[in-house]
């Protein structure tokens, strides 16, 4: 059997947001402040934690209703806790988990076509998720780890891959 387009996009966006939500957790429990997390940047030019988190749900809706040929289902950016936030990742998580894997028959080859402001991006399935959709994913998601250590933080790398699935 064949390694395939959703075998290498939806279980991979699932638990990255999964193990994003449980870091969340960690550093509640660890009695961090939820101001400090919300307000928490690396520096003063870039989005904070919220916006990391959106993003990295952004990413990752899009890239499975993009690849599966489904609406992108909006969401807007509201949320203003980290509850919220924590919502904003179960509901990703539900709608990639949603998506019919037989959507994903022929994406490797589907034109993918982003639009921005004065530009046009367009992609096979397999080269809009290994050169766009995956490394914008895992930017925001490791900017958002990268936040909460900042901000004191007691997690690791384990953490960040939440264990590591093995086969005997």
């Amino acid at each position: 059997m064949s390694f395939s387009v959703h075998a290498a996009s939806a279980p991979v966006f699932v638990r990255a947001l999964t193990n994003t939500s449980a870091i969340i957790d960690k550093a509640l429990a660890a009695g961090l402040s939820e101001t400090a997390i919300l307000e928490a940047r690396l520096a003063p030019d870039m989005h904070p934690f919220p916006r990391q988190i959106q993003m990295a749900s952004d990413a990752a809706k899009g890239a499975i209703a993009r690849l599966a040929g489904v609406e992108v289902p909006a969401m807007p950016d509201t949320e203003t806790t980290l509850a919220e936030l924590k919502a904003r990742i179960a509901a990703t998580v539900a709608f990639i988990e949603s998506v019919d894997v037989a959507a994903f028959d022929g994406a490797e080859d589907r034109e993918v076509v982003l639009k921005f402001p004065g530009m046009e991006l367009k992609f096979t399935g397999a080269d809009f998720l290994t050169g766009f959709a995956l490394p914008n994913f895992f930017f925001h998601v490791t900017t958002a780890y990268a936040l909460l250590r900042s901000v004191g933080a007691p997690i690791g790398k384990m953490d960040f891959l939440g264990g590591v699935p093995t086969k005997a």
